[in-house]
């Protein structure tokens, strides 16, 4: 991962109500949640929603796929990897057990 893709995940995050979107997508796991239900269990206006997502999923936090008329949204946990492993990447000197951590979660 480049220097500015993690600093773009940063900034999407770095919002309330796009953080509490997020993490509601990490809850909810693979299966994702449909738009206008995230959208009532953050008490957010749809449109206002979108635009968060949106935000989210140009950051790689974040995927979506239409079924039928609704788009449901998951965390993409690929890129959260990705971004927790550009954060480790130099951690502890290259410690074995730490490094063998992060080999485990790729």
């Amino acid at each position: 991962m480049e220097i500015n893709t993690a600093t773009d995940a940063f900034a999407a995050l770095s919002q309330e109500t796009r953080l509490a979107a997020f993490r509601l997508l990490v809850r909810a796991g693979p299966a994702g949640l449909p738009a206008g239900e995230i959208a009532r269990s953050l008490g957010a206006a749809p449109s206002t929603l979108s635009t968060h997502l949106g935000l989210l999923q140009r950051a790689g936090l974040v995927s979506s796929e239409r079924r039928s008329r609704r788009i449901v949204y998951r965390a993409d946990f690929d890129g959260v990897g990705a971004l927790i492993r550009f954060l480790m990447k130099d951690c502890c000197k290259g410690h074995p057990a730490v490094r063998a951590a992060l080999d485990d979660a790729a």
